[in-house]
């Protein structure tokens, strides 16, 4: 059985009338990139502010590493985070912004400055200012602060946001890299969700302060792969048409006379031809395929991501 490294039961933060996170309860195993996606106001930040003690819940619980009420603070000592811009002091450098944070957070060791610094590639920025540095580079750099107490956990706000594409690319080879060499649990959000999609192990989808679905991302792939969706009069006989006339099992009967094909992508004229011919009529052809975006668009009813 997995180990369970956060679990949410119930969490609800309200404002006056108005509930930014609403009821939700998430599950993130050890070992997983957990990709939270929403759009701006959806309840993500407000989830990891509560997540991380920042903000209080109106009602329900975090559980972090099995720990619940009082041993929270202890758990949340084997997390890191970087929610919202890190604030660092624009005359520093990047080892003294670091150096400052290190000891007002008693972290032994002035090893460990250098070590987060090499972990993020910013070893060799020397005597440069951090006002200087570029959106990529300050990213970098409050991924640093968040690693220094080399955290098990890892929550990630919005981290690629504004970063060009070298930038993004940088991010996400670093990202795979804690996870598989360290095995750091990252819990992320982010909006760009072609890139979520390229280092998630699993999706919360979550919109207006609740929580749509969970879902892992193999799950997702299948559920977005390209097929042809083909509506027949005759299901059962159809199915036995791509076998014996097609040569093909990679397809799914679903209800209503509804199959979906996997194979034959290139080739409907020869599909539509073995139904004819096999005296079934096909009475609707269709490719059907998503990527995240359109499987997120259409979780929330067709809205539009910002």
């Amino acid at each position: 059985m997995s180990e369970i490294v956060l679990a949410t039961h119930g969490l609800t933060r309200a404002y006056g009338q108005s509930r930014a996170l609403d009821n939700v309860s998430i599950t993130v195993e050890k070992g997983e990139i957990y990709g939270l996606v929403g759009r701006n106001g959806a309840g993500k930040t407000t989830l990891m502010r509560l997540v991380t003690g920042q903000s209080a819940p109106t009602a329900g619980s975090v559980e972090l590493f099995g720990q619940t009420g009082r041993e929270l603070a202890r758990a949340r000592s084997r997390t890191g985070a970087m929610i919202e811009t890190p604030s660092f002091a624009p005359f520093l450098t990047a080892r003294e912004n670091l150096e400052y944070y290190r000891i007002q957070r008693g972290i032994p060791g002035k090893g460990a400055v250098d070590e987060v610094l090499e972990a993020v590639d910013l070893r060799d920025t020397g005597k440069k200012k951090f006002k200087t540095f570029s959106l990529g580079m300050k990213q970098r750099l409050g991924l640093a602060l968040a690693l220094m107490n080399h955290p098990d956990f890892l929550i990630l706000d919005e981290p690629i946001n504004g970063l060009d594409p070298e930038g993004v690319a940088e991010f996400r080879a670093l990202l795979r890299r804690l996870n598989q060499e360290r095995q750091t649990t990252i819990l992320i959000s982010s909006h760009i969700l072609t890139e979520l999609s390229s280092v998630a192990t699993c999706y919360g989808f979550v919109e207006r302060g609740k929580l749509l679905e969970e879902i892992s991302a193999q799950t997702l792939h299948e559920k977005c792969r390209t097929c042809l969706r083909l509506t027949v009069d005759d299901a059962p006989r159809a199915a036995m048409i791509l076998q014996t006339r097609l040569g093909t099992d990679k397809f799914e009967v679903l209800p209503g006379n509804v199959i979906e094909l996997y194979d034959c992508l290139d080739r409907p004229q020869a599909v539509s031809g073995a139904l004819s011919a096999g005296g079934v009529a096909l009475l609707g052809m269709e490719q059907k395929g998503a990527d995240l975006e359109a499987y997120f668009l259409n979780l929330i009813g067709g809205g539009r991501n910002g």
